[in-house]
Formats: structure tokens, sequence, C-alpha cells
């Protein structure tokens, strides 16, 4: 192989199920790339004070590939971020509406009359500038509004209270929990249900003596658009044009990693625990029902439609600057040549 003429490859994940981190994990994005003289790094990685970090939100680095939430992706994009979608994933994780134990709340109709936390708008200390960061207020209002369709049910039959939000720095998930300020509030009787996604929010919800009242996974899909469902792969167009094979070559890594962990549940939880700072308990119970399975990217027309959806309802509420044209926005080819790449390496 020979150098292209680039010596670093950035990209970035948030701390859930990804073939991206995957691939990073196992090693092979840096095999995949060393012999070019092509470094490969995550600004998860960097220092505080590299500056770096702000482009998970602002996509503004030209060798940066960005697999995650649909949130800061399409608010990135709304504002002008040059980037290109090229690969949408659909990885169920841990929705749920958490109760107060002994409750009784198990469907979504009992939810008519109560209070429900709605975390309030935060300024990110990054990234204030772009809407999208408001991450646990858009979560919530669109998880709940899906159990309450779910129960033919409107934001109209319940009271939405609103709570703080701050990203905290301290406990053993750091900022995640955070995003939850809720949970306190429930524990407390200021609220009487709070949504929450992913294994650290589960966590969170034990060690206050809270529960699971309603499963929002086990909700026909519709009802499950959120932030990380579906979940977009983003490059820069720089990146893409200047550089379309590398960009291959990273995907094609990704969907070699879907594969493996396909057949191996175990080795996926336990790269999990470390990726979302959760416990293997709450690992288990996130991410359930044949998860590892489905991590393959795709941009088909059913999750370009599910996207459609979800930018329809950040436009609605406030979290983008403008709307988004998927069309124009949607590059099928680097995917394409991932799945060829793939299958002449297979052949050769």
């Amino acid at each position: 192989m020979s150098n292209p003429g680039l010596q670093q490859l950035w990209f970035t994940r948030c701390p859930v199920p990804t073939a991206t981190g995957l691939a990073y994990k196992l090693g092979w994005l840096e095999q995949e790339f060393a012999p070019d003289g092509i470094a490969v790094a995550t600004l998860q990685e960097q220092p505080a004070g590299s500056g770096l970090a702000r482009h998970h939100y602002d996509h503004d680095l030209p060798e940066l590939i960005r697999e995650g939430g649909n949130m800061l992706a399409l608010a990135a994009r709304a504002q002008g971020a040059d980037t290109r979608l090229i690969g949408l994933t659909w990885i169920d994780e841990g929705q749920a509406i958490i109760v107060r134990a002994g409750s009784g709340l198990r469907q979504a109709a009992q939810l008519k009359g109560l209070r429900v936390a709605l975390p309030a708008y935060v300024d990110h200390p990054i990234a204030a500038h772009v809407r999208g960061c408001s991450i646990a207020r858009g979560m919530t209002l669109h998880g709940v509004k899906g159990v309450l369709a779910f129960a033919g049910l409107s934001f109209d039959d319940v009271r939405l209270v609103e709570v703080e939000a701050a990203l905290r720095r301290d406990g053993p998930a750091g900022g995640l929990q955070g995003l939850w300020a809720g949970l306190e509030h429930l524990a407390a009787g200021r609220v009487d249900a709070v949504y929450v996604k992913g294994a650290a929010a589960l966590d969170a919800a034990r060690r206050l003596g809270l529960e699971v009242g309603i499963d929002i996974d086990a909700l026909p899909q519709r009802y499950r658009v959120n932030n990380g469902t579906p979940r977009p792969i983003t490059v820069h167009r720089h990146l893409l044009e200047e550089h379309p094979e590398l960009v291959a070559r990273f995907l094609a890594q990704g969907l070699r990693a879907a594969d493996w962990a396909a057949g191996n549940l175990e080795g996926v939880q336990r790269v999990l625990q470390d990726e979302t700072r959760g416990s293997a308990q709450a690992v288990s119970e996130a991410y359930r029902d044949g998860f590892h399975q489905a991590l393959h990217p795709d941009l088909s027309p059913e999750r370009l439609a599910l996207l459609r959806r979800q930018a329809d309802f950040l436009l609605l509420h406030g979290f983008l600057d403008a709307d988004i044209d998927l069309d124009a926005w949607t590059d099928h080819r680097p995917l394409a040549a991932a799945r060829l790449l793939l299958l002449e390496r297979e052949a050769a």
C-alpha cells in the first residue's frame, strides 16, 4: 500500500455499541492503516486541553469519521457542517420509563395524569452553539412522546416537570448519569416517571432503588425512534472526496467487526462495559435480543425514513436550526465500496 498523503485519520463515537468502536478495540483500524503510515486516533482519548473534543459536536475536522447519536449529526448539518451521511445503524439500547419501586406502573396508558421529568436545556461547555447538544431533553421528549403515542395519548395527558440536567464529571459513569438527573427527583417523589437510555442510566436507577416500569425497546419500531435509533455514520466531505478509498477501508473494518460481533456475544459485552461505562448486569439488560447480530450499517429506505422522522421531530421542537435535505446529505458509494472490498479480500 502507498501513503495517499494523509498522516492522521480521526474518528469519534458515542459511548454505545458501534462497529467502529469494536474495530478500534480489536486493533483492526490500526492494522488497516499502519502500512500506509497513517495513524488512527479517537477524539475520546485526546487530552482535555487539546481543543479536539468539540469536533464530536461540530464535525469541523476534515479527517474525521463519526459514528454517534443523530441529534448532534443532524444539528451540525443544519448549521452547515460539510458532512455526508454514509451509513445508519439501529441498536436498541435500553430505552425505558423508570418509576419508583412498587408503583405498579407497567403500561403506557398508566402515565396519564402523572408528572414526567423533562431535563432542562443545558449549555454544553464545549459546544453551546449546537442546539442538539441538549441531548437529554431531546431524547426525553421523543422517548416520552413515543410511549404516549403507543397508548393513544399526547403530551397534553401528562405534566412535564422541568429538572436540571447538569453534565456531571464525578461518579463511576462520569457525565453520562448526569444526563438523567431526573432520577433523583423521582426517588425524592417530585416526579412520577423518568425516561432514560443506556446501561449507565440503568445502573444509576438501580442504585437509587428505582425500577423499569415500561420497556420502550419492546414497543414497535416507530415508537422507538430517538437519538440512537437510527444512529448515523458521517464523514467530512473533504475526506470523502480526497480519499474515498480510505473511507471505504475504514467502513470495511467496521463491517468486519460487525461480522465478528454476530458470533461473539460475550466478547462484545466485555467491550461494551468499557464503551458504555456500565456494569456487566446493566450491559446485559440494556443490550439484548440479538443486538450483537445487527451492528452492520446500511442506508436502506426504511432506515432513512426513520431518520427523516427523527429530523422532523427535532426541527419541530427547536433542536435544529434548519431542515435537512436527506437526499443531498446521503452518499451510498462508500458503503457499497466497503462491501465490495470485503468480498475481494475474502476471495483473495
